[in-house]
């Protein structure tokens, strides 16, 4: 699950970065409210830890800019202010729950679990994913980098994305990408598949001699490295 981590305080963002990734999310941290809310304007999370004291745009405000903007994103307050009041105050402007500081780090797993459970989703073939700085949109068929024109995607290479993304850090085999993205009668060709993936790289890398998104694993097949 993607999760938008709001807290200016280093080290605090940093384990709680750490402590989500060990339960399998993806996490993406912001040290102040204005570049939280440039992440999630650009695309959506499903769930948000927000902390109410931070330069550029407080916690609050930026709460309510999300549920105005995203009605079903799952937001947690974290805060070391006075409970009664973040509390009250807090769920007034949309937040889901709220967790004070200092927490107990097997209780925020267990609210962020129940977080990621109720934001849900449909499924990775129906909905957007990252792959490095790109957002892939299933349903459009496109892919785009904030601030730049969609590329479009036809159907097989939208597979070999989803492919890579659902082994991401796996190697994928060159017959399991044939299995998967051309079909299992399909005679596998190395060298056809070779200039696939270097066609494909052209157009959604932004070096596509050192790539980021569809990395080579010789002997084997490829690997998005996340």
């Amino acid at each position: 699950m993607r999760i938008l981590i709001a807290e200016d305080n280093n080290a605090l963002r940093e384990g709680l970065c750490d402590l989500l990734a060990g339960d399998g999310h993806d996490c993406h941290p912001a040290a102040d409210g204005l570049t939280a809310r440039a992440l999630f304007d650009a695309a959506p999370f499903p769930v948000v830890i927000l902390d109410v004291v931070m330069p550029g745009m407080d916690g609050l405000s930026l709460c309510r800019h999300i549920r105005s903007t995203a009605p079903h994103s799952q937001i947690l307050i974290l805060s070391a202010r006075g409970e009664c009041f973040d509390r009250a105050l807090g769920l007034e402007l949309g937040a889901d729950d709220y967790v004070a500081k200092p927490f107990d780090p097997a209780e925020l797993r267990a609210r962020i679990k129940g977080m990621a459970r109720r934001a849900g989703g449909p499924p990775i073939g129906e909905t957007q994913f990252q792959m490095d700085d790109l957002w892939i949109d299933p349903l459009r068929l496109t892919a785009r980098r904030s601030g730049e024109d969609n590329i479009p995607l036809n159907p097989r290479e939208l597979a070999v994305l989803r492919l890579l993304y659902r082994h991401a850090g796996i190697p994928v085999s060159r017959n399991t990408l044939f299995d998967e993205c051309w079909g299992r009668d399909y005679f596998p060709n190395s060298r056809a598949l070779d200039q696939y993936i270097s066609a494909l790289r052209q157009r959604i890398e932004r070096q596509p001699r050192q790539p980021r998104i569809i990395e080579t694993v010789r002997g084997i097949g490829y690997r998005y490295p996340r």
